[in-house]
C-alpha cells in the first residue's frame, strides 16, 4: 500500500470532518477541499488499508443495480476527467468487463440489460463466436457473455492514496493513525468530533468508517443495519500472454493489474462469520439471504466471542474499540482461491506459466439491500453516513464522496439520492 504522509498537529476546528480515509472518504475530503471548505480526514489506520486497498479493482456498470447507475456513470466521469482524478496515478484505465453467459443467467443478463437500456451504457451480448475473439483460448463452456466496453479499472493500493494527496494539494487535512471516538451534539445538533489525538469543533461530519460504521453511528443509538462478508483475493506474476478485459466467469474472475500480473479470486464463494449481529440484523436480511444462499458460505469461530465482547458505547476521553484494531487484515480462505485457480487454468491455458506471488482477505461491509447508504442521520443534524457499498463500491465511491460532500457542504446533490437515504433503515 502506497504510504501517505500523516498531517501532524490536529486542528481544533474544521467546516466539515471526514471518519475514514477509505476511498470513499478520501473522495469527499477531495470535493470538500475543492469547494473552499476546511476539511479535516481522520483514518484509524493508514489511508486504503482496509477494503478499499483490498478489492479487485473494477469499476464497472455491467450487473449494477439500476438504481445505482446513475451514481456510478458520475463516478466514471471523475475517475476519467483530468480536473478531478484523470490526471492522478490510480490507475485508472479502460478495458472493458465480461461477464459469461451460462443457460441458467442468460435471462438475467438479458433484464438487466432490458432495465438499464435508457441509461446510454454500451453494454451488449455477445455470442461464443465474439466473446473467443475478444479473449481467444477459452475453452470453457459459457455460451457468451454480457460485455462492457466503457467499463475499466483502477489500481486499489494506489487509488485512495493518490486521492488522499491531491486533497492535501486542495488544503484538505489529512491524518492517519487517528481514530474518531465519537460525535458530540450541543442543542440537537452535531458539535464536534472527538478523535484520539483530540476535539475537532464542527457542525458537519461524514461517516465513512466501511465495516466500522455500524458500531460508530450505534453508539449514538441508531441502528444501522449493516453487516460484513470476507473476501479472498490472490494476485499471479506478469503473465504477458493475457488480455487486459476483466472477466466475471461462473468459478473465477480476473482484473489485469499494470505489472501485468493478475488479481484472481471468485465472487460466488464468500465466506460470512456469524457474529451476534448476525441474529440481531437476521430480519433485515432475509430477503438478501434467499437470494444470495448458493454464494454464501457461513462459519462460526472465534470471531462470534470477539465481536461479542466489543462495547457498544464507550467514554470519549478513553481508547475506543477502533484504535484496538487499526488495520482490518482477516485471513484469505486459501480453499477459494485454490479453486478459482484451478477453474482458470482449466478454462484459459495462458494461467498455466504464471505462479501466486500473494493473497489477502478483507472484509466487505453490506446492507440488507446490497444498495450503500448515503446521506444525512434524521437524528443527529449534520451528520451524514456514506457506508454499506456492499462489495461494488471501488468503482462507484467517487459517485460516493461527491454525493456524500454534496449533503455536507449543503449543496445539491449530483444526483437523486433517494436510492441511497438512509432513512429507508430508520435512521
Amino acid at each position: 500500500m502506497r504510504s501517505v504522509e500523516d498531517g501532524g498537529v490536529l486542528p481544533g476546528e474544521a467546516d466539515a470532518v471526514v471518519i475514514g480515509g477509505g476511498l470513499v472518504g478520501v473522495c469527499a475530503a477531495w470535493h470538500l477541499a475543492r469547494r473552499g471548505l476546511k476539511v479535516v480526514l481522520c483514518e484509524k489506520g493508514i489511508i486504503g488499508g482496509e477494503q478499499s486497498g483490498r478489492n479487485w479493482g473494477w469499476c464497472r456498470n455491467t450487473t449494477r443495480d439500476p438504481a445505482e447507475i446513475p451514481l456510478m456513470i458520475e463516478a466514471m466521469r471523475d475517475w476519467r476527467d483530468p480536473k478531478v482524478f484523470g490526471a492522478l496515478a490510480t490507475g485508472f484505465r479502460t478495458t472493458g468487463i465480461a461477464y459469461f453467459t451460462y443457460p441458467d443467467n442468460e435471462g438475467e443478463q438479458a433484464k438487466w440489460l432490458r432495465q438499464v437500456s435508457g441509461a446510454g451504457l454500451d453494454s451488449r451480448m455477445l455470442s461464443r463466436r465474439e466473446m473467443d475473439a475478444l479473449l481467444p483460448g477459452n475453452r470453457g463452456d459459457a455460451t457468451g457473455a454480457l460485455y462492457t466496453a466503457s467499463d475499466g479499472c483502477a489500481e486499489p493500493e494506489l487509488a485512495a492514496p493518490a486521492i488522499a494527496e491531491d486533497a492535501r494539494r486542495l488544503g484538505a487535512g489529512i491524518f492517519t493513525n487517528c481514530a474518531a471516538r465519537g460525535i458530540e451534539t450541543s442543542a440537537g445538533r452535531l458539535s464536534a468530533v472527538v478523535t484520539e489525538r483530540g476535539t475537532i469543533r464542527t457542525s458537519v461530519a461524514i461517516v465513512a468508517g466501511g465495516i466500522w460504521s455500524r458500531l460508530l453511528v450505534g453508539s449514538l443509538g441508531m441502528d444501522f443495519p449493516q453487516l460484513k462478508v470476507l473476501g479472498s483475493v490472490s494476485v499471479t506474476s506478469a503473465l504477458p500472454e493475457g488480455p487486459d478485459v476483466s472477466v466475471a466467469a461462473r468459478r473465477f474472475g480476473w482484473r489485469r493489474r499494470l505489472d501485468g500480473g493478475y488479481v484472481l479470486s471468485r465472487a460466488n464463494a464468500t465466506y460470512v462469520d456469524v457474529v451476534p449481529d448476525s441474529f440481531r440484523l437476521a430480519g433485515n436480511y432475509l430477503p438478501l439471504l434467499r437470494r444470495s444462499i448458493r454464494e454464501l458460505r457461513f462459519r462460526v469461530g472465534r470471531r462470534f466471542l470477539t465481536e461479542a465482547m466489543l462495547p457498544r458505547k464507550w467514554e470519549l476521553d478513553r481508547a475506543s474499540p477502533f484504535e484496538a484494531v487499526r488495520i482490518a487484515d482477516p485471513a484469505p480462505v486459501e480453499r477459494v482461491l485454490s479453486l478459482a485457480r484451478e477453474a482458470a487454468y482449466a478454462e484459459f491455458p495462458f494461467f498455466a506459466t504464471g505462479r501466486v506471488t500473494r493473497s489477502w482477505g478483507g472484509f466487505i461491509d453490506v446492507t440488507p439491500d446490497a444498495i450503500p447508504a448515503i446521506g444525512p442521520l434524521r437524528s443527529v443534524p449534520g451528520l451524514v453516513l456514506a457506508s454499506g457499498f456492499s462489495g461494488h463500491g471501488f468503482g462507484i465511491g467517487p459517485g460516493g464522496g461527491r454525493l456524500a460532500a454534496d449533503f455536507a457542504a449543503g449543496t445539491a446533490p449530483v444526483v437523486d439520492p433517494t436510492p441511497f437515504a438512509p432513512s429507508r433503515f430508520g435512521i
